[in-house]
């Protein structure tokens, strides 16, 4: 059984390349293709910018202020989540189903309707951070990052309005933009940041000025990435420019009913990918959270780049019918598979290797963790691409209740095993945290394979 698995993922391969070679994209096969290589590419630019500027300031830093940095971004990241609440696989599903079907004044009343939510989205959460920023600095993490807060409020639109853009093209079969964007923000990132870095310690700041000071050139960086793909969508995305009436009342709600799950789907999210490093900032040290964010940085790099064609997909997945769209799901899902099992284990026992010479002996407590995370490799991409599949076929209801249900199971856990390891020492907390995260994730990916059946 697994040699025939193995062969005809080698002869999907060898079409692949035969296309490639012969420049052929077309039908829904060539377009998951191109979609595909240029998806690839940007997660490959994106992860080993991410690689490389994580090592870069992780060895400036050292693990105590690399730690208050990655949890001060991550609790900013958690709110700037609220801003998205389903909007972007909107965008993505009805704009590109428009545009199927031909119809690009009903793909630009979806965009004007969608960019209306996410402006007041992105105007309302900035405000919600601010405000609680001093009891999240002061009272439950006791850290000194209440300036970093203050200002990665502004990070919020931000992003938003980078995503949505981001998403614009990708309805549009445009995924060659992105990847320029990404280009110039890795190259922005990994000039801006660690400039601002050697100026803030050269001067010898506080902790929180110096936090501050690099949440600060990390909004610069986002901001030059929302300035090239807006003036870009103006001369690429030619339904933008037509006018055209707002969507009607049922056009209205049938978007609505489309993003409520979703917004359930997001929030849970962002519980389910932040609640760990949330509750390790309440229990260990910024030092031991810089070892966490070690760990799971090289785990995300990895299982991204192997997850490409989860995203590559889903404008395709929102046009097919069930059987070409169970050939092309079952195609992606199996080279999923196989990529990712040979990254796994490429990993683990090059674990201690990659942590000594990326990052130095400062932070050779990252290794435990990193061993446990490998199996985050295969889980996360496999889960992406049986998400993208359930959004793209408007089964977003069963999605979000699953994902509740996985986020309070990862919320429990994490607070059982971190309370319990904590009794032993900072690293058992940690590792305490990395099980919770691996086995809800677990749960998550068969609740999502069990559901595919029905």
């Amino acid at each position: 059984m697994m040699g025939n698995f193995l062969k005809n993922e080698e002869n999907d391969l060898r079409s692949i390349f035969d296309r490639f070679r012969k420049r052929n994209f077309t039908g829904d096969t060539g377009q998951a293709i191109k979609n595909s290589s240029y998806q690839l590419t940007t997660n490959v630019v994106m992860k080993l910018g991410s690689l490389v500027f994580t090592i870069v300031i992780a060895r400036m830093l050292l693990p105590e202020l690399f730690g208050l940095y990655s949890l001060a971004l991550a609790t900013v990241v958690l709110f700037s989540s609220f801003a998205d609440m389903g909007i972007g696989s909107a965008l993505i599903t009805f704009v590109s189903k428009s545009l199927g079907q031909g119809n690009e004044k009903k793909a630009k009343a979806y965009f004007k309707k969608l960019l209306r939510w996410q402006t007041i989205l992105v105007t309302i959460i900035p405000l919600i951070l601010i405000g609680s920023s001093y009891f999240i600095a002061n009272s439950y993490y006791n850290k000194p990052i209440f300036y970093a807060l203050l200002v990665g409020a502004f990070y919020i639109p931000l992003i938003g309005f980078e995503s949505f853009f981001e998403n614009l093209f990708r309805a549009n079969n445009k995924f060659k933009i992105p990847l320029i964007k990404e280009i110039i923000f890795q190259i922005s990132r990994l000039t801006i940041i660690p400039l601002t870095i050697f100026i803030l310690l050269k001067i010898n700041l506080g902790q929180d000025l110096i936090t501050a000071g690099i949440i600060l050139s990390v909004n610069i960086v986002y901001f030059i990435g929302v300035l090239y793909l807006f003036f870009t969508s103006k001369k690429n995305i030619i339904f933008i420019k037509l006018k055209t009436s707002e969507l009607n009342k049922k056009e209205t709600n049938e978007l609505k009913k489309f993003i409520v799950p979703l917004t359930a789907t997001a929030l849970s999210g962002i519980f389910f990918g932040y609640i760990d490093t949330i509750m390790l900032g309440h229990f260990v040290t910024s030092a031991y959270i810089g070892f966490y964010g070690v760990a799971l940085g090289l785990v995300g790099s990895v299982s991204a780049v192997v997850g490409f064609s989860a995203i590559s997909f889903f404008p395709l997945f929102s046009k097919l019918e069930k059987i070409s769209l169970e050939k092309i799901f079952k195609k992606g899902r199996n080279l999923t598979i196989l990529i990712s099992l040979l990254a796994g284990i490429a990993t683990y026992f090059l674990s201690y290797i990659i942590v000594e010479i990326a990052y130095g002996k400062d932070y050779l407590n990252s290794v435990p963790i990193l061993k446990y995370f490998v199996i985050l490799i295969i889980l996360l991409p496999l889960t992406g691409i049986y998400e993208m599949y359930f959004i793209s076929q408007k089964r977003t209801k069963p999605l979000a209740v699953l994902l509740v249900i996985s986020t309070i199971l990862n919320i429990i856990l994490n607070f059982t095993f971190i309370s319990y390891g904590i009794k032993f020492g900072q690293l058992e907390a940690v590792l305490g945290a990395c099980f919770a995260t691996i086995i809800s994730r677990g749960f998550y990916w068969v609740g999502l394979s069990v559901l595919r059946k029905r």
